[in-house]
């Protein structure tokens, strides 16, 4: 009886919801706990703050105060000397902000706040990359990635024509998804290295691009084929976006722009929107990055032009030693790997 019972479709149906179930409350316990451990550290870092004003005691008094901690709870990790520094660093950096801050940086893990408080300056820059990381569900690497390329003073810098071409919600939020530069970096790699190592390099290296499309890009393919009227025609990459519930055509460029790339990316767009976009969908966005860009002329080339595009630059950082270089592709093949050139 049991075997037939574990074979049924409605048995089946009842075990996926309750590991569903359970899934769920794990996270939201992992949530409620970290949410608890913030709210602890900030109690105490505002204490400490306060009786270091108080009685004038020095950093012998953190020493101190972390081996009592450690002593009464040797099983809770959180009490050294180095990260009581922490919080009282965290606590003074945020606690001129406003209650809704104080907030947001409780949904994020203590490692991610660490992150932000020792490489932001200001209380505005620290609460925008506190958003995407709640938004995007950004891994600690990933938090540090977008911080060191600079996301926040890229984000919905390039040119682009999406207010005369998209409603305004989902224009705002179309600028919002583009950089501008984007970063495309090298790797270092050993001084004695092979094939697959070289070659992990160059795939890390395109991920850090895709990586720079942000959350909610869903990948379709480089090198997409769209057939029109017997002719066939290749989009460098093509992405759905799962937000802006529309297609994506990126289209790379290792020149500076010109007017005549404009064209070609809107044919494209209007290639998919005929072929690939269904009623549901959005319209399709364009996004042209090249090695360079004068707004003047890409305000030109897109002040006609009735699907939105938006233009942006690329930046590649050689960090190598001279005695890897010859070892290692060129920027002009990396370039290629990257989908670019003039046709």
């Amino acid at each position: 009886m049991t075997q037939s019972i574990i074979k049924t479709e409605d048995y089946l149906a009842f075990i996926q919801d309750i590991k569903q179930r359970i899934q769920g409350a794990q996270i939201k316990a992992s949530v409620a706990v970290n949410q608890a451990l913030l709210h602890l550290y900030w109690e105490l870092a505002e204490r400490i703050v306060a009786k270091q004003q108080d009685s004038a005691w020095g950093d012998g008094f953190l020493l101190q105060m972390s081996r009592d901690l450690q002593a009464e709870f040797p099983n809770m990790k959180g009490f050294s000397l180095r990260n009581l520094k922490y919080m009282r660093q965290w606590f003074q950096f945020w606690s001129v902000e406003s209650a809704i801050g104080q907030q947001l940086v409780a949904q994020i893990p203590w490692g991610h706040n660490l992150v932000i408080i020792s490489k932001i300056k200001t209380t505005e820059q620290a609460l925008f990359y506190v958003q995407k990381t709640i938004q995007n569900n950004w891994s600690r690497v990933v938090l540090t990635h977008q911080i060191e390329s600079g996301l926040y003073l890229r984000e919905g810098k390039a040119v682009t024509n999406f207010q005369a071409t998209l409603p305004a919600p989902h224009s705002d939020l179309a600028r919002q998804m583009l950089k501008d530069p984007y970063h495309f970096d090298f790797l270092m790699l050993k001084e004695r290295h092979d094939e697959q190592e070289l070659e992990n390099a160059l795939i890390e290296h395109i991920t850090r691009f895709l990586l720079e499309l942000g959350a909610g890009f869903s990948y379709l393919g480089r090198q997409y084929k769209l057939e029109v009227d017997g002719d066939e025609f290749f989009i460098d990459l093509l992405f759905y976006h799962v937000r802006l519930h529309c297609y994506v055509v990126v289209e790379l460029k290792t020149v500076k722009f010109k007017p005549e790339f404009a064209g070609k990316l809107n044919f494209y767009i209007s290639a998919v929107d005929e072929i690939l976009k269904t009623e549901q969908d959005n319209p399709t966005i364009g996004i042209l990055i090249c090695k360079s860009k004068k707004d003047t002329v890409v305000e030109y080339a897109l002040r006609n032009i009735n699907k939105p595009i938006g233009v942006s630059e690329y930046i590649i950082t050689q960090n190598l030693p001279e005695e890897l270089k010859s070892s290692l592709p060129s920027i002009e093949e990396i370039e290629a790997e990257l989908g670019g050139g003039d046709e």
